[in-house]
């Protein structure tokens, strides 16, 4: 690991502590892997509002495989994408079901087999329910992972890639969740807080702007 690398993430331990907390909220493995799906191209908080009356109507992954299309669009309506994530949880709810016999797989392979599941959710559930080392690549983690010198790839995969290389496998899954409150708090898009910025004299991004 780099220099920089260990300075970044020591200020980010200090600042925001070591604890695994996920930003969504989840009682069971499919429930985390619906919320999600949900949270594509929407706010985790958005996805918790959501989530706390939908889970209460479908309380099983059998609720969800038998639930109307129409209906869950309309549960669903405010995360965005309505149509596309309510087929696709139906549909994945119905495969996990049907082959796995209600529960979420483990491994890469399986959960991306899954209708609706990307490289970026089936890590969230390796990272948080199998406690497997994983890197979420999310739009907070891929902007400001090249804004830090951490890659210079935009496309999430390769970013992926450039990320498990240069980080310590105790610090994927939390790489995520500092950036995601980073994100939000300071290194925001597209108007970045330098000012504020406890990591600002180890960004490349705030030195090439002095």
């Amino acid at each position: 690991m780099k220099e920089n690398t260990a300075k970044i993430l020591e200020a980010l331990d200090a600042y925001y502590g070591t604890e695994n907390r996920c930003s969504l909220d989840y009682r069971e493995a499919w429930q985390l892997l619906i919320a999600t799906m949900l949270s594509a191209q929407c706010t985790d908080a958005r996805v918790n509002l959501v989530t706390a009356d939908l889970f209460r109507k479908y309380p099983s992954v059998e609720a969800f495989a038998k639930a109307d299309l129409k209906e869950l669009e309309q549960d669903i309506h405010s995360t965005g994408f309505y149509h596309n994530k309510a087929k696709n949880i139906i549909a994945c709810c119905r495969k996990l079901l049907l082959e796995y016999g209600g529960e979420v797989p483990k491994t890469l392979e399986e959960l991306t087999a899954l209708p609706g599941v990307g490289r970026k959710t089936a890590n969230v559930i390796r990272g948080n329910i199998y406690h497997q080392p994983s890197i979420v690549v999310d739009t907070h983690v891929k902007r400001i992972s090249k804004r830090l010198g951490l890659t210079r790839e935009d496309d999430p995969v390769k970013v992926e890639f450039d990320l498990m290389r240069e980080l310590p496998e105790d610090h994927w899954i939390l790489f995520n969740m500092h950036l995601i409150a980073f994100g939000r708090e300071i290194c925001k898009a597209p108007a970045p807080r330098c000012e504020a910025c406890f990591l600002s004299g180890l960004c490349p991004g705030r030195r090439g702007k002095e």
